[in-house]
């Protein structure tokens, strides 16, 4: 199958092999931090583990958390190449939509957010095993998204190597889990460290996916 070449900033026509060039790595490192210690779905879920039932048995929904990250993961990484080639040199389209889940991101960090006493009583009444976290993954539209968002944005722009593609998504399972274990072993400080700051904390946030966002829409404009 052709697959038109990629060009960085210069003009330098990039290789299928060469992956991502070394200036946007940081860009994609912080893209990784802060798409996994926002709160969502896993994060969530690992706080209200270990504050019911303790570290040990939140432990072992985590172990759920990572695997099911894993296979999230490898099918985006799947999805990518094979639409990434088809799509050529629209591939851009994606960036596009992966910075419009960005900014509707930060937008929703923004929103007030409201603490409905009947979410925490269902909560109260789930499990804490291997399973549950598993499934918690699994249905978790945030990291299926922000996989995809990694591989198009930071990866598919500058090479259609499955090799890169792949190495990237080995790497990604070990940053949303990671920052899973933050929200586990902190627990209730956490929580209320985030009550307390709340409102900076989610303008920080949001910031924080504008400027991911705003290095999505560059590498278009520069590659």
């Amino acid at each position: 199958m052709f697959l038109p070449a990629c060009t960085d900033a210069d003009g330098t026509i990039l290789q299928r092999g060469e992956g991502m060039p070394a200036s946007i790595i940081p860009s994609f490192l912080y893209y990784c931090f802060i798409t996994g210690i926002t709160p969502g779905p896993a994060n969530l879920c690992s706080l209200n583990a270990s504050m019911r039932y303790g570290r040990r048995r939140a432990l072992l929904q985590w172990r759920g958390l990572f695997t099911g990250y894993w296979i999230v993961s490898i099918a985006s990484v799947l999805i990518t190449y094979f639409l990434g080639g088809v799509l050529g040199n629209s591939v851009s389209v994606l960036a596009w939509i992966g910075a419009g889940y960005l900014i509707w991101m930060g937008i929703r960090s923004l929103l007030p957010k409201r603490h409905d006493a009947d979410g925490e009583e269902q909560e109260e009444g789930q499990s804490c095993n291997f399973l549950t976290g598993l499934i918690v993954q699994l249905t978790n539209v945030k990291i299926m998204l922000s996989c995809l968002t990694a591989l198009s944005g930071y990866v598919l722009p500058y090479t259609q190597s499955f090799g890169s593609l792949l190495l990237v998504g080995i790497f990604l399972p070990f940053t949303g889990p990671v920052c899973n274990l933050a929200w586990l072993f902190t627990g209730a400080a956490l929580q209320k460290f985030f009550r307390k700051y709340e409102k900076i904390i989610n303008i920080v946030m949001a910031v924080s996916l504008f400027y991911c966002a705003f290095s999505l829409i560059q590498a278009v404009f520069t590659r």
